[in-house]
Order: C-alpha cells, then structure tokens, then sequence
C-alpha cells in the first residue's frame, strides 16, 4: 500500500487492486485524482472538497465513486454514495469503515456541520475531528493546524489512538515556521512513529 500526500488535507492511498483520494479541496494539486477509482469526502468545507475539480473528474470517468456523508451526498447529486458512522464498505478494493459525525468545535457551537472520518485498511483520516475510534488504527493522518485546534490537542489525541505511525495533515496554511514547530513537538512524543512526509511524495506501508 502506498501513501501519497498532496495539499493541505488531501492524501491519496494506492493498492493492488485501486486507489483512492480523500478530500481533495481547494489546496490540493489535480493530479491526485489520476488513476483512482473512489474519492473519499469528510466534509463540505471547500479546503477538503473541491467541487469543481471533483465535477472535472466525474466528467472525465462517470465511473468515479464518491462517498461522504448523507447531508453532503445530497447536495453533490447522483452517483454520490451516502455513508453513515459505523457502516463499513469497499472502496477501490480497500475495507473502509466511516467512524465520527461531527466537526470539532470552533466556538459557541460552530461550525455544527457532519464530518465522518474513514478508516482505510488501518489508515486513519479524520476530516476536522479528533475522534478517537474504537478499533486499532495502525497509521494516523494527524491535523496540525486549524481555527479548531492547538498542538496540545493534537498531542493528546496522537496519545488516545496510540498509531504505530503518524503523519500531519492540515497543514496547508502554516509557513515553515509553524511546520517546524509542529513536527519537534510531535516527534518529542514517544510511541506514535511521527514522520512528515513531503508534499507529493509517497511511502509504503
């Protein structure tokens, strides 16, 4: 399985049988759409889904599949997959299992949108949440900016999963200074496997 991360929150996962995009938005770079077969939405903020690059990319394959939650498939139309916390389906040849429901909290209640996260073959994408899921996560994709989180709550959910590795995610509006930060600080902490793998390149898991 291979692991390629693009802009901001988008990250692409290849396997032997297909691959998949997860929130593809405004930060993104179009090719992480190339080749794959399913795109994976948590949420309808425009930095984790692009719609006008989505809707190029259906264009270009009506056999795209799309999944996010019932509120966002409605607004998207057809061939859009509704999936709920707790269901569990195949994507590109990948076992998903949707986990979450809410974005965090900014303050006094909002932004108070859905937001699911996907757990793919044991990689862990959570949108903008810190859910914590019930089954064991191998590789957590870790926020690290947002106006709805600071390190210590990055940190504190790092601990709660308890990955074997961990790479940022959400990390398209913070300059070299606050990237640095961000990584000593995570990398201090013992028992997550933190790395950060540069923009556009990729790992094997």
């Amino acid at each position: 399985m291979r692991l390629t991360k693009y802009g901001h929150a988008c990250v692409r996962i290849d396997g032997p049988d297909g691959a998949v995009v997860i929130d593809p938005g405004t930060y993104s770079e179009p090719v992480s759409f190339d080749g794959v077969s399913a795109v994976l939405v948590t949420h309808e903020h425009a930095d984790h889904v692009d719609r006008d690059l989505l809707r190029a990319a259906r264009d270009r394959d009506p056999a795209l599949t799309v999944y996010t939650h019932p509120q966002l498939a409605a607004e998207l139309g057809d061939g859009v997959r509704a999936v709920s916390p707790g269901e569990v389906f195949t994507a590109a040849g990948f076992t998903v299992r949707a986990v979450g429901g809410e974005h965090a909290e900014i303050i006094d209640g909002l932004p108070g949108c859905a937001n699911i996260g996907f757990v793919v073959n044991g990689v862990y994408h959570p949108g903008d949440s810190l859910f914590v899921p019930s089954e064991p996560v191998e590789t957590l994709l870790i926020p690290a900016a947002g106006p709805w989180l600071k390190i210590g709550d990055a940190i504190r959910f790092a601990r709660a999963v308890r990955p074997r590795h961990t790479f940022p995610i959400h990390d398209g509006v913070l300059n070299d200074l606050g990237l640095h930060q961000f990584d000593a600080w995570l990398g201090d902490e013992d028992g997550i496997g933190y790395a950060r793998i540069p923009l556009g390149e990729s790992i094997s898991l």
